[in-house]
């Protein structure tokens, strides 16, 4: 542990659904809860059919992470985990939402992956139901998706998350409340369809235990109780009477279900559609609820970062080992990247953000995986399996910075490539890429010789780097790579000055 741990933690989650915030204070390493927030923004329901999140959600949703963000804004950014959901991740306008967003929270917002959202919501349930050795099925219906987990104790072994949820099935089965037993079917029929490729992977013959997270199994158990359905979580029989009592009504206004939350009504019957399906698809007969979610996850995520424990570390060093790299070279150049570092930092080259050097550190491990699949080209390999592989632990947004510092750690210097990354990197990532660059210049010979103490400095856009005495002059191939590599620089306004 570098640094005096924070002495609370936040954890926001901007669902399809509602937007929940747990706050706990963190003492001696334990978590106590000291303040929960939830507001339904149903954020699903602003999506068109273009995938644009209309005017009107993205007021509401400002709105609460405005209020979210008066209870959290003097909190170290290092304190608070917020991340994006299921809709986020398929809103075109995304990216200008977000702006605004975290304008309103005062944090950075991450959108994380379907899969990376099943692994939090595993860790937020594993912690709240305890440790058991069996394995256990976790099933959370969000509003715009449904996460499906096989772990053991606090571990996921399989994860997966589906295109389907409580809102947006309402929205596409249910529109205006109506209800009939042939729209309910066709519901049933579009899970099941959604569901079948995975049935094997998590039917029950898989685990032993069978756990629901979110809103909809919460109510869903909540409304088997009160009508004596069940009186053991949720089962089989009590879904059935509830589903048979569903499809007697025409309207959701005639459910007549007093335990039911009034603001959860217009999208309980999507919810309990997706339900129903799962209990028949893995043959569930019975399920226990958990209290974690995805925001307790969240939280169990930010302690690991805290306390030096960052599942982003050990994702990446599964990733090298699974494509094959030079493990020595890989340590030459982050050894050589942090000498570069430290000067730089005595010349103000970076704020005071720690993830520069972390980031850093993750690029020299991964920028080589390309190799295992074509040595051509290799660099721009190496991105695409960083951008668009599941990487536990890390959000949409990390692995497209960390994509883009390997796309151009060689070759053509793109400076418009780092435009559209989120601040501070669009400003940070370009100088991060060139110190890379330069450090996988002077290793090029994949020797484990020291190099001489070189001093390196940046000055705007200029890179001034002095060797000692002759040895730049006794190294001509390296000397002709510098050459190389300041003529790759000079189109994107660099100008690399080295003697």
């Amino acid at each position: 542990m570098h640094k005096t741990p924070p002495r609370c933690v936040a954890a926001v989650d901007l669902g399809s659904n509602s937007f929940h915030m747990i706050v706990c204070n963190l003492i001696d390493g334990k978590l106590q809860t000291i303040d929960r927030l939830k507001e339904m923004v149903r954020l699903a329901d602003g999506l068109d059919k273009k995938n644009v999140l209309d005017n009107d959600t993205q007021k509401r949703a400002l709105a609460c992470l405005e209020r979210f963000g008066q209870r959290i804004r003097d909190f170290p950014p290092e304190s608070v985990r917020a991340v994006g959901t299921n809709t986020l991740r398929n809103a075109k306008n995304a990216h200008h939402f977000l702006e605004k967003a975290e304008k309103a929270l005062n944090h950075p917002i991450h959108i994380i992956s379907g899969v990376e959202e099943a692994r939090l919501i595993y860790l937020g349930v594993a912690y709240s139901v305890g440790s058991s050795a069996d394995l256990k099925l976790v099933v959370d219906i969000g509003g715009g998706s449904t996460e499906y987990i096989i772990g053991k104790e606090d571990q996921p072994i399989k994860k997966d998350s589906l295109n389907m949820g409580c809102v947006s099935m309402s929205n596409r089965f249910f529109p205006k409340g109506r209800l009939s037993k042939n729209a309910f079917n066709k519901a049933v029929l579009f899970a099941e369809q959604k569901l079948e490729p995975f049935q094997k992977k998590f039917h029950s013959k898989q685990w032993r235990q069978a756990i629901g997270s979110s809103g909809t199994f919460r109510s869903i158990d909540k409304v088997l109780q009160s009508k004596g359905w069940s009186n053991n979580g949720i089962t089989m029989t009590g879904l059935e009477h509830l589903v048979g009592h569903i499809k007697q009504c025409t309207h959701i206004s005639q459910l007549n279900l007093p335990d039911l939350d009034i603001q959860r009504l217009p999208i309980f019957a999507g919810g309990v559609a997706v339900a129903y399906a799962t209990f028949k698809n893995l043959d569930i007969e019975q399920m226990s609820i958990a209290d974690g979610a995805l925001r307790e996850g969240l939280i169990q995520d930010l302690l690991g970062r805290i306390y030096d424990h960052d599942i982003r570390s050990a994702t990446v060093e599964t990733l090298a080992a699974r494509y094959h790299t030079d493990k020595r070279h890989a340590n030459c150049i982050k050894q050589t990247v942090k000498s570069m570092l430290h000067q730089l930092s005595n010349d103000n080259c970076f704020s005071d953000n720690p993830d520069v050097e972390q980031f850093l550190d993750w690029a020299s491990e991964l920028h080589e995986i390309g190799h295992d699949i074509a040595h051509s080209q290799y660099h721009k390999h190496s991105a695409y399996i960083i951008e668009y592989g599941d990487l536990a632990g890390f959000t949409n947004q990390d692995q497209i910075l960390l994509s883009t510092i390997v796309r151009y750690h060689r070759r053509k210097f793109s400076l418009t490539s780092f435009n559209d990354l989120p601040a501070p990197w669009n400003k940070l990532a370009p100088i991060m890429t060139i110190i890379l660059r330069i450090a996988v210049v002077l290793r090029r010979n994949r020797q484990d010789f020291d190099l001489p103490d070189f001093k390196i400095r940046i000055v705007n856009s200029k890179i001034e780097l002095r060797f000692p005495g002759a040895w730049l002059l006794e190294s001509p191939l390296t000397h002709a790579d510098l050459t190389q590599e300041a003529d790759y620089l000079k189109p994107a306004g660099f100008k690399l000055e080295f003697s």
